[in-house]
């Protein structure tokens, strides 16, 4: 029988510090071998950012990764355990059977007019914008023109990042399993001269974006929570990623009780009540 191999990712906060040292004690006693270095689980100990930051970590790993997060200040949207539940998770841990469940990712693809290019995997969103002056650009979708952008940006995001940024720009919340990526704008400038569908769109997963700005230098370019300040654009193309992320199906939390826990809490609430 092969000795799982874990890894334990956590920000530098005293209470994420605490439990990652149990966490180690615990799992070493077990014989769980603890190292960073091509782990078949990752668990991270902080919030949202800091599984964020480790998906980025092992992003060159992830068809056999599986990532738990385990949150120790505010509930995080990707975080199933709390960080009084030590027992319970190591339990789980040494009990571990290979179950999992998979979410769909972003792959950005960015070219420059000098010939370069970059690739990017994210797990909630990216966007190109500009901020101190309009972006222009225009947009494809399957190489067939969709509209002429003006604004600030634009803002392309998985299923789960539907809960993110996205979110706060208007777009609709979306399963995972739709396996889609949605467009959202960043103040649109519509008028007699511009216009743009000035709406969310959610494309199909055989489709893909392309946005093509004007030649200009002061493009900023975000995957997830990176910033990218980057040479002329060319074009950037945004479709559903061949990889995908794989949580450890211990107890993943459903994806409609995970938005209603995040953003409404009426369950909650109705618990205090009682």
């Amino acid at each position: 029988m092969t000795t799982m191999k874990i890894a334990i990712f956590s920000n530098d906060k005293p209470k994420s510090r605490t439990f990652r040292n149990k966490l180690s004690r615990e799992l070493r006693d077990r014989n769980i071998i603890l190292t960073s270095r091509d782990p078949d689980i990752v668990v991270t100990v902080g919030g949202d950012g800091t599984l964020l930051s480790a998906f980025h970590r092992y992003a060159h790993q992830l068809d056999r990764i599986r990532f738990i997060g385990v949150h120790t200040g505010h509930l995080g949207f990707y975080t199933d355990w709390r960080d009084y539940e030590l027992p319970e998770l190591v339990e789980a841990l040494t009990k571990d059977s290979g179950q999992s469940v998979s979410y769909p990712l972003l792959d950005v693809y960015v070219e420059y007019f000098d010939g370069g290019h970059d690739h990017y995997v994210a797990l909630n969103e990216s966007t190109i914008r500009r901020v101190n002056k309009t972006m222009k650009s225009e947009v494809y979708i399957r190489n067939e023109l969709f509209e002429s952008f003006r604004g600030d940006g634009l803002c392309i995001s998985t299923p789960t990042g539907s809960t993110a940024y996205s979110k706060s720009l208007g777009g609709a919340v979306l399963h995972p399993r739709l396996e889609a990526l949605q467009m959202t704008e960043v103040a649109s400038i519509n008028n007699r001269l511009f216009r743009t569908l000035s709406s969310p769109i959610v494309i199909a997963p055989d489709e893909f974006i392309t946005i093509r700005p004007d030649a200009q230098e002061d493009y900023i370019l975000t995957v997830d929570s990176f910033t990218h300040r980057v040479r002329p654009i060319s074009q950037v193309t945004f479709r559903v990623a061949k990889e995908r992320i794989h949580f450890a199906r211990y107890r993943h939390m459903h994806f409609w009780d995970r938005v209603e826990d995040a953003f409404i809490g009426s369950k909650q609430s109705h618990v205090k009540r009682s």
